[in-house]
Parts: structure tokens; sequence; C-alpha cells
């Protein structure tokens, strides 16, 4: 496969998971804005918004503050943030088009229809909460119909590998971000864990990341912080898990490796990573700080990002 396809459709699986979780954070900070001020507390939460999807900096640069139009603006259509749910669907568009020929029709209908929706219902953005809803609702099932036609239809070749590598790289970074914010930034240093707004702000958690009703599921328990953790770290069944995310990570890049001929530096990165996640143990991962763990998983995840691009995309 020319390295040119290979990154098209690497990228074309990163914007559609990043627009699916752009989604996600919105609806999560909506369903936490919409609490009485006794749960939420003196917490700015599209603050946090901003801080889990990464582009705080860069909204300043724009808007004077925080605020629900502001941020939602921002994160949903704004051309001024690459990372808008409306930048990354016709970044996703314009790569799928490259490689058009590498796609099954039902993946390309997928990404077309949601362009063509995208410029003709939503191209003014929304007027109300009601509207928002739905525009989120449809992200997020363009990004299950895309992700799932590419399970049912694609082949198991090095096309259907790169789109996975993307995805679950993709996907790493989104949850270790959600989990940083939480711990290190969100809960505000009077309030104690286990409270009002710490339960109703794990609770938004896990929603964002489809994992409430599998918490219950997994630990039978009421939300306990170190248990989220270890849902969200280390459990290799949770699909969003940073545990599962490399699981799948290692068994992508190692099917390349043997469909090219050779391992390289991002097998062996992606097999360091994960190898680390497998001998790790929430006990030891709190005893020297959920913030550093996961600050160095990010530069790992990003660094295997790097690497995986020098070895095959150029």
């Amino acid at each position: 496969m020319l390295s040119r396809t290979a990154e098209n459709l690497y990228w074309l699986a990163r914007y559609v998971e990043r627009a699916e979780y752009i989604a996600r954070t919105i609806d999560a900070t909506l369903r936490v804005t919409a609490l009485p001020a006794a749960y939420i507390g003196k917490t700015n939460e599209w603050e946090s918004a901003l801080l889990t999807a990464g582009v705080s900096t860069s909204f300043y640069e724009v808007y004077p503050e925080a605020s629900e139009q502001n941020v939602v603006e921002y994160l949903a259509f704004s051309p001024a943030n690459p990372s808008s749910i409306k930048n990354c669907i016709e970044a996703a568009r314009l790569n799928s088009r490259s490689v058009r020929t590498a796609l099954t029709s039902e993946m390309w209908d997928t990404i077309n229809s949601a362009w063509l929706e995208l410029q003709e219902v939503w191209g003014k953005g929304t007027s109300s909460r009601e509207e928002l809803a739905r525009f989120l609702r449809f992200v997020q099932e363009t990004s299950l119909r895309f992700d799932g036609s590419a399970y049912r239809t694609m082949l198991r070749n090095d096309a259907y590998w790169f789109s996975r590598l993307g995805l679950h790289l993709e996907r790493a970074d989104n949850t270790a971000r959600i989990l940083d914010v939480k711990y290190h930034v969100l809960l505000p240093e009077e309030e104690h864990v286990g409270g009002p707004l710490d339960y109703y702000q794990w609770t938004s958690i896990l929603r964002s990341v489809s994992a409430l009703t599998a918490y219950h599921w997994v630990y039978r328990e009421t939300l306990k912080p170190w248990l989220i953790a270890d849902l969200l770290i280390l459990n290799d069944t949770l699909p969003r898990s940073l545990m599962s995310c490399y699981s799948n990570l290692v068994r992508n890049l190692d099917q390349i490796g043997v469909a090219y001929g050779r391992q390289g530096a991002a097998q062996r990165h992606a097999r360091g990573v994960r190898n680390r996640l497998e001998h790790s143990h929430m006990d030891d991962i709190f005893q020297h700080g959920v913030h550093e763990f996961i600050q160095e998983f990010i530069a790992d995840n990003s660094r295997l990002g790097e690497i995986i691009t020098r070895q095959y995309l150029i």
C-alpha cells in the first residue's frame, strides 16, 4: 500500500473518532450543567470541557470567557478550531475521497451523507439545547455507523489495520485526557471525594465513554474513584480503556508487521506501553500519582503516533 493511502485511512479513522469524542464531551457537560447549583457547586464545567478536549489555550485566543454558547460554538462548529466537530467531519470526508477505492460503499456512504447533512441541516449551527442534542446524536450515530460498516465490510488487510490504528490511538488519547482532567483539574480542592459534586462528575465521565452501565456490571458497587480509574485504565474488557486500546494497537501493528515482512520501532513501542499497563496495579498508580501516570501515558501515546508516521506514513 502507498504510504499516502495508509495515511489517509489512518487519519480518516482518527477524525471520525475525534468528532464522536467531542460530541460525547459536550453531551456529558450539558448533563452536569443541567443539575441544580447545589450539586454542581462553583465549578465551570464548560472550562473543564475545553481542558478535556485539549483546546483551552486556543479557545481563549478567540473568546473572552468559557460560557456555554462560546464553548459549544468552538467545539462543535468553529472553523478556527481544527478539532471542532465540523472540521473533523470535513477532514474525514476529504480523506475518504482520497482513498475512495480503498473504502467499501457502506463506509463512503456514511461519511459522505454525514458531510451533506452537516452542510444542509447544521450549516448555521444550533439555536437551542434541543437542536444541539439532536446534532450530538447525529455525530455519535455517524461514528457508530462508520465504525460498524468498517468492522463488518472491510477485508482484513493493511487498509483495515491502518484504519484501526488511527481509531485506537485516538481513543486511547481521549480516554486518558478525560481521566486526567477529572483527577487533576475538575474537582475543586474544597470538595470531598464521594460528595454530590464528585458523584455527578464521575457519572458524567462514565457517560462520556459509554461506561456507566459497564461499571455497575463489573463492580456492582456505588461509584468509587479508584474503581472507575481501574475500569478506564486497566480493564481489557472495556473497549475504551487504555488497556483495550493498546491490546488492539499491538495486534494490528503485529499484523502489519507480518504482512510487510518486518517489525519495527512502532511494534516495540506499543508492546512496551501495553506491558507497562499489564504490570500496573491501581494501588501503585494512586501511590505515585494518577496525574503523573496519565501524563506519561499521553506522552507515550503521542510518541507512538510519531513513530507510526515515520515508519509507515512518510
